[in-house]
């Protein structure tokens, strides 16, 4: 199984921000599962504690409050799917038919008036969204929402794949489908949705926001395979975590966790200075969404270190409590994860003089920023 670890506090330079009613949007949500039935009832009485409602009020801390529980019942469908099938279920082990699974429940998000899986839950509850990302949102949006929807689907069945053999895929791989698998990318359509306003094709569909979407997968999935170390690696089937593919490559999880980290800091560093560049002269709306993927990745920090269903109090995780305001590693040069070492070549990618590659900073208590 390996050894306890103990999770330092990580970088975080974006401010914790959360939406007033998040307790009314936790309520409501728990209420949505119930009405639903999603997943079994062992799982949903699992998921209705884990604080989602929250979750998504910190992604859109001064959003639409529909569009807040629009996300939040999303996400808890996520996990509905995700630690139902996926994971926990038998399906997570045949990739076959949970494709099949999954492109079912697509036509249902393509066309939620086809006689698909008519007695399914999840199916009832993919209707539901849909119908409102139609009420809340352009059609161009519902459209991108649908699009992401198949890459998570496509992504998770890779997933099953590798639980079918007992594999650990390799760095670079598992960096590719952890911008999809995480499910971070179905979420972006929903950050215009909460505040009302559309991308521009010009600037949407541009190389450097698409980049700076990824790093902000890149960074909020990375924190989850750290945060969610400790009960993953308990689990049946633990193939599928940065930590576990690192230490695949040799590392010791001591080794393994300092590099995942490292890791992060620097995509969290590169993510930083390509927002700042992209806002000096984007639209209104460019900077909006920007400003959306900062708290979305935030969000997913104060969340990962506060749910239950990370910090699993029957069995304590060792995870902190507090950030930390300076990176462990301030290198401005490209990960050597070909995938995605590209990020590198955007405008502020590379740094006017040369920095020490691996540069770290020894002491990771200081300089810490509370949890609000």
């Amino acid at each position: 199984m390996g050894p306890e670890l103990t999770v330092p506090p990580i970088y975080s330079p974006i401010a914790p921000a959360i939406h007033p009613r998040h307790a009314d949007i936790d309520i409501r949500t728990a209420a949505w599962a119930e009405t639903f039935r999603i997943g079994s009832e062992e799982l949903r009485a699992r998921l209705v504690r884990q604080d989602i409602g929250t979750f998504a009020a910190r992604i859109l801390p001064e959003g639409r409050q529909e569009v807040i529980s629009l996300l939040a019942d999303f996400v808890l469908w996520l996990f509905g799917v995700d630690d139902g099938h996926c994971e926990e279920g038998e399906l997570g082990r045949r990739p076959g038919d949970l494709a099949g699974t999954l492109h079912r429940l697509l036509r249902v998000a393509q066309n939620p008036e086809a006689p698909m899986l008519p007695d399914d839950p999840l199916a009832a509850g993919l209707r539901d969204l849909r119908l409102r990302a139609d009420r809340y949102g352009t059609s161009g949006q519902t459209a991108r929402w649908v699009g992401t929807l198949r890459e998570y689907f496509f992504s998770v069945v890779w997933e099953a794949s590798h639980r079918s053999a007992a594999t650990v895929p390799d760095l670079n791989d598992y960096t590719l489908m952890r911008l999809y698998d995480g499910a971070t990318s179905v979420v972006f359509p929903l950050l215009e949705m909460g505040h009302g306003y559309e991308l521009q094709p010009h600037e949407r569909d541009s190389t450097a926001v698409r980049a700076a979407e990824e790093m902000a997968s890149f960074v909020i999935t990375w924190d989850n395979d750290i945060f969610s170390y400790h009960k993953e690696r308990k689990g049946t089937g633990y193939y599928l975590n940065a930590l576990r593919v690192l230490e695949q490559d040799g590392l010791t999880p001591e080794q393994a966790l300092t590099t995942a980290i490292a890791q992060r800091d620097r995509v969290m560093g590169l993510f930083m200075r390509l927002s700042g560049h992209l806002s000096q002269d984007g639209s209104p709306q460019l900077r909006q969404y920007l400003a959306g993927l900062a708290s979305f990745i935030r969000g997913a920090q104060d969340w990962g270190i506060s749910s239950i269903r990370y910090t699993t109090p029957d069995d304590p995780a060792r995870i902190p409590s507090v950030f930390r305001d300076t990176p462990t590693d301030e290198s401005r040069e490209p990960l050597d994860i070909p995938a995605v070492a590209w990020w590198w070549d955007l405008p502020t990618g590379r740094p006017a003089l040369a920095r020490p590659r691996n540069g770290t900073r020894e002491d990771q208590h200081r300089n810490l920023t509370p949890v609000r």
